[in-house]
């Protein structure tokens, strides 16, 4: 008798567990299309506004035009915009891959414990800095450190802005690059102590190759911060579309383009107020691409150690 009375209870209680496990799983499911669906939106918000610009301003104006001057005069080409944007992003790259990667590898190789402990936070912080900082320190500190040293610096550059980016994406480096060579096993290191290398030729020949695939996402993926950064090229580069961008110059990137769209006293619905959509798609395709080529690359060269 007291077996069937517990019977019943056990099977309520499972149902009830099942009816949790339910609710957790539909829960989860919801923030995971909540991030799908609010992704798409944005996609279809740049589309439909982009593709209203292209009917009044064709697509070869816009992609092959070297002038942008969309309140006076009404020219829409995106090239000096691109050109900018790409000029920071590489000369942030010079800054932030050779230290990054340094670091992650004093980090993962090199550093106790201890240290470990006191220099990853220290560089983690970098990356908890508002990027308006970043610039107002680029425009107020940077640029006059470096025209003390002989640098033809105008008060907006394009170098102190390069240089504030490079330093601001530097942990997103360090900390991926870190992870992916701590990921290395032992045994890959002592196999090359065995052989007589030291430690900077185990650290160089042996780790760093074998964790290149995620030291490469690293980078593309801090890149990818640097082509959207906004706040630190508004303050410091200027707001000056150049074909041919020069570091000692101010040049104007895509997302300063934006900002001053929107901020300016343009009308809503203008053909100078639909570009900003347009340089929005065209910011977002190549942030895409970069991290499609990311994940193929990462998966063409990914190591697999048991």
């Amino acid at each position: 008798m007291s077996q069937e009375t517990r019977t019943p209870d056990f099977v309520g209680g499972s149902g009830v567990r099942t009816a949790q496990e339910q609710a957790i799983k539909w829960t989860l499911f919801a923030c995971a299309a909540l991030s799908v669906f609010v992704t798409g939106a944005i996609i279809a918000t740049l589309l439909f506004d982009a593709l209203s610009f292209f009917t009044e301003v064709t697509p070869a104006d816009f992609f092959l035009g070297t002038e942008w001057s969309p309140k006076i005069g009404q020219e829409f080409g995106v090239l000096p915009l691109v050109a900018g944007t790409l000029f920071v992003t590489v000369m942030s790259a010079l800054v932030a891959i050779p230290v990054g990667v340094a670091s992650a590898a004093y980090l993962s190789e090199y550093a106790s414990e201890s240290t470990r402990s006191v220099i990853k936070p220290a560089l983690e912080i970098l990356a908890g800095i508002p990027t308006v900082v970043y610039g107002y320190f680029a425009l107020a500190y940077l640029t006059p450190a470096l025209r003390s040293v002989g640098l033809p610096l105008s008060t907006f550059n394009a170098l102190s802005a390069s240089l504030m980016v490079g330093i601001m994406i530097i942990p997103m480096v360090s900390s991926l690059s870190e992870d992916a060579m701590s990921a290395v096993p032992d045994s890959l290191r002592q196999a090359g102590y065995g052989l007589g290398a030291t430690k900077f030729e185990v650290s160089t020949g042996i780790v760093i190759p074998a964790a290149i695939s995620g030291i490469f996402s690293s980078f593309i993926l801090a890149l990818s911060r640097a082509i959207g950064e906004t706040m630190i090229v508004v303050v410091a580069a200027g707001m000056r579309p150049r074909l041919f961008p020069n570091p000692f110059e101010s040049l104007e990137v895509m997302t300063a383009a934006m900002v001053q769209l929107i901020t300016t006293d343009i009308a809503g619905g203008t053909v100078a107020y639909k570009s900003m959509f347009a340089i929005g798609l065209t910011l977002f395709t190549i942030t895409f691409l970069m991290n499609l080529a990311s994940r193929i690359i990462a998966e063409r060269y990914r190591e697999e150690y048991q």
